[in-house]
């Protein structure tokens, strides 16, 4: 373990907050960003495409509803751009193109050298290319646009991968529940961010102000991040002494194991609770960008509301989704550090209520017909159950193998993710009149998959240390003090044999 310099030690004392938490905070800012940059085209695309002019027979009258008469702008009018219902879902899928690409490649780098730079760069260059989106759009129309998504995917790859690295690296056993769960709710809160604010500045501004603004936080953010936070607690300058000794208490080693041997593939690969980990981030990923996505669209062309309350109504499921996630990551430890359930089933119930649940409120929903305030009602309901995977599923990888955290939560988001590029195109192809009957066949499919992969997962999932971690965890009981006189016990040992 490196020894921390005097000035970091001295410069420590003007922080409040430990460390780990600032790291925390980071990480939700970072997933916040990423969010946000990722879902305003979403709310975007309903702006920039024409608008259809509904006047076909009795079917459809019956299947879209009446425009929103909630405030004065009507329902959104559109754009000039002619793209078809599948164009505009390969649009919105191809983001996820380049995002399955860099998971694993992510997660190796991470691994290999340190959270920091992988996570940075990865939302720098995402940022980047947001800004630059109006000038694709502009120049090269749904082509560019695609290409420049893509290009965005590759940068946003890293995101997860390298903060698992981080949280392992950072965040005891103890407080993994509630600081993950703080860190994956940025999702959520981005999601608000993006849709809400989304909403409100197409009504005030040209659409291009949405990506510049948006951009422009992922820069600020990366600059800050740099100063702030470090890989691991041993690279940390100005960490405070106290908050060192009590990771090394806790987590055992605080330094990244730099000698780890090759990454046991086969081995990862073959394992029965992978596989239902893998199972269970298709079945959230598969209903989560379906809302994610398509959320918006669905209220724009088959509601008919207005860009400002699209805006509005299309957050409020993820603010009960990030209320809930929160609030599950402080109910799963306690029941954990209080011997109610152990780590697995903690994980497998708050997984299995984030699948049931919304797939039975997100088909409830399309039920609901135009009757606006029971839809966002039950799709709100929908959402915040989903919330409970963040103290369910996705605190897996930490659990199973710290040392390869990264590489776990690589594989499962990065595969996960190809259902990114499926759904918002299947959508676009089941959905060629944006018909509330369309929508419904949607959200079944939905039901159906959200129900096999939660009854997978709750069969075969597992929250202990997997034998394929290699590398001995410390038990948090560990003496260290005679850890240390270790190697001097053995000499005096050697001294009294000969």
């Amino acid at each position: 373990m490196t020894q921390q310099p005097q000035w970091g030690i001295s410069l420590s004392k003007y922080f409040i907050i430990p460390q780990r938490v600032i790291l925390a905070i980071m990480g939700f800012l970072a997933i916040l960003n990423a969010y946000t940059m990722r879902v305003c085209l979403s709310q975007a695309i309903t702006v920039l495409v024409a608008k259809k002019n509904i006047t076909g027979d009795d079917e459809n009258d019956h299947a879209i509803c009446e425009p929103d008469d909630l405030d004065e702008g009507g329902a959104a009018s559109g754009g000039d751009y002619e793209w078809t219902e599948e164009v505009q879902g390969l649009i919105l899928s191809s983001f996820y193109i380049g995002y399955i690409v860099t998971h694993v490649p992510g997660g190796l780098l991470a691994e290999k050298f340190g959270g920091k730079w992988t996570l940075g760069l990865g939302i720098l260059s995402t940022a980047v290319f947001t800004m630059l989106t109006p000038l694709a759009i502009t120049l090269g129309g749904s082509d560019w646009l695609i290409v420049t998504r893509v290009l965005m995917g590759l940068g946003e790859g890293t995101t997860f991968p390298a903060l698992s690295v981080l949280l392992a690296a950072w965040v005891p056993a103890n407080e993994r529940g509630k600081l993950g769960a703080l860190v994956l709710g940025g999702g959520q809160v981005g999601t608000i961010m993006g849709n809400l604010l989304s909403g409100v500045f197409l009504e005030s501004y040209d659409w291009s102000f949405v990506f510049y603004f948006f951009g422009g936080l992922g820069v600020v953010w990366f600059v800050i991040f740099v100063f702030l936070c470090f890989s691991d607690p041993s690279s940390h300058p100005f960490i405070k002494p106290t908050e060192r000794e009590y990771l090394v208490k806790e987590i055992g080693t605080i330094g990244r194991n730099e000698n780890l041997p090759p990454t046991p593939w086969k081995a990862i690969l073959t394992n029965l609770p992978m596989f239902a980990l893998v199972s269970a981030q298709i079945g959230h990923d598969w209903g989560f960008y379906i809302m994610v996505t398509d959320l918006p669209k669905y209220m724009a062309d088959v509601l008919q509301f207005s860009i400002k309350a699209n805006g509005l109504y299309s957050s409020l499921p993820y603010i009960m989704m990030w209320i809930v996630s929160v609030g599950s990551g402080f109910v799963a430890d306690w029941m954990i550090r209080r011997g109610i359930m152990n780590t697995t089933n903690t994980r497998k119930l708050m997984t299995g209520l984030a699948a049931f649940g919304p797939a039975i409120f997100m088909v409830g929903a399309s039920y609901a017909g135009c009757d606006r305030v029971l839809v966002v009602v039950l799709f709100t309901i929908c959402m915040g159950l989903m919330g409970a995977y963040y103290a369910g599923m996705k605190l897996s990888p930490l659990d199973m193998s710290p040392n390869y955290a990264g590489t776990l939560m690589a594989i499962t988001n990065g595969i996960g993710a190809i259902t990114g590029v499926i759904t918002p195109y299947l959508v676009g192809v089941m959905t060629p009149n944006a018909s509330l009957l369309e929508w419904r066949t949607v959200f079944w499919v939905a039901f159906g998959v959200l129900f096999v992969t939660a009854i997978i997962y709750c069969l075969w999932a597992s929250g202990e240390v997997q034998p394929f971690n290699d590398a001995p965890i410390e038990p948090r009981s560990v003496d260290f003090e005679v850890q240390e006189r270790k190697p001097e016990l053995k000499l005096k040992a050697a001294e009294h044999s000969s």
